[in-house]
């Protein structure tokens, strides 16, 4: 399954759909087809045009970012904090050591900033190494040296290094929650990512605050075109749909209970 949904994702981003649809209407054209072939490049311009230069994705990406909001007050006392990996670049740390963050390092800045403020919490840092070839280092594992950096001692770590999906950093956090007989967590994942995480928690018996990070987008933009970014309006719809996609397959194969958690 892990195999199948990285291989499908190559194909199914919006930038991959629109040159094998490019390359579908190459091939029904020389081959006589030209109706078809017509209608493959139709939507071959429709796919970019949508993607490159309208606030589609954006909207997209937007609604999963609202759906579930950031409690409005920091809570007195934290016991354990859960930070979802996908917050270090594995393959370059992996060949040159040190920290490299991506855009969603907020998982760990915030939960640096949770974790001075309740010198008392754990840290349960859940992410392996989610390559096809798992050639590279575990997120778990890297993240020990952010956080000692930041004085934060490696016995309040929790390390989760072996799961490569969203499915199993939740199956794998829930057993070592329990191990540790830690409880009253909070939940820290960009904000788009929440909903699929909180489903899949939800789905494994186990409680948790969900306390949102990483936004991308403002929350007010509406539809509309937009040809001053196109490179950031790809990359917004890319993110979108993928998240978008892996809730509609995780609802149809039974891991969460609803399509669009809240």
């Amino acid at each position: 399954m892990f195999l199948l949904s990285k291989l499908f994702w190559v194909f199914a981003q919006p930038l991959s759909l629109a040159f094998l649809l490019s390359a579908l209407a190459t091939v029904l054209i020389a081959v006589g087809w030209r109706r078809l072939g017509g209608l493959a490049a139709l939507l071959t311009a429709l796919v970019l045009f949508v993607t490159l230069f309208t606030t589609t994705g954006t909207m997209a990406l937007q609604a999963l970012e609202g759906r579930i909001p950031k409690p409005m007050q920091e809570p007195r006392s934290v016991s354990c904090m859960i930070v979802l990996g996908g917050v270090l670049e594995n393959e370059v740390t992996t060949v040159r050591g040190g920290i490299e963050l991506n855009q969603a390092a907020d998982r760990f800045v915030e939960a640096l900033r949770l974790a001075r403020n309740h010198p008392q919490a754990r840290i349960l840092i859940s992410g392996g190494d989610g390559s096809i070839s798992g050639a590279y280092e575990g997120e778990a594992q890297a993240a020990e040296r952010f956080f000692s950096a930041f004085g934060i001692p490696a016995d309040r770590l929790v390390k989760e290094n072996a799961s490569r999906t969203t499915y199993e950093n939740t199956v794998n956090t829930a057993g070592l929650l329990k191990a540790q007989g830690l409880d009253d967590c909070l939940l820290i994942t960009s904000a788009f990512h929440m909903p699929r995480s909180m489903g899949l928690f939800r789905a494994a018996g186990t409680e948790v605050t969900p306390w949102p990070v990483d936004y991308r987008t403002s929350g007010i933009v509406r539809l509309s075109l937009d040809f001053t970014q196109p490179a950031l309006n790809a990359q917004l719809t890319t993110t979108a749909a993928r998240e978008w996609m892996s809730l509609t397959a995780y609802y149809l194969t039974g891991r969460i209970g609803e399509i669009f958690p809240k």
